[in-house]
């Protein structure tokens, strides 16, 4: 992770929609830690992106003008999900909503 990463108050992500099959793009804040970036969804399931990766959780993401490839998931572990609210408080002041993980394949 370079540290343009964790400067950045935005991550732009892609998933396929689960309907029509087209790239989707959102701007959304997140964190790092370990290794991985961590979005929240503040609709939580209901939200379409997140719908998108139930379907299919290969994503792309953009920080900065790097683009990569990875792999989205829904965490289920409370200390991770502890440890992630808390940045996300800390950098954004809000952490209220569904945790969704996004793990870095390159």
């Amino acid at each position: 992770m370079s540290d343009q990463a964790n400067e950045e108050k935005y991550l732009y992500l892609m998933t396929t929609g689960h309907i029509s099959g087209r790239e989707h793009e959102i701007e959304i804040w997140y964190v790092e830690h370990g290794g991985c970036y961590y979005l929240i969804s503040e609709k939580r399931e209901a939200s379409h992106w997140v719908q998108n990766i139930g379907a299919d959780p290969a994503v792309r993401y953009r920080l900065g003008d790097v683009t990569a490839a990875g792999r989205a998931s829904f965490p289920e572990d409370a200390k991770l999900i502890a440890a992630v609210k808390a940045k996300m408080e800390a950098k954004h002041g809000w952490s209220n909503g569904l945790v969704v993980e996004i793990r870095p394949l390159d």
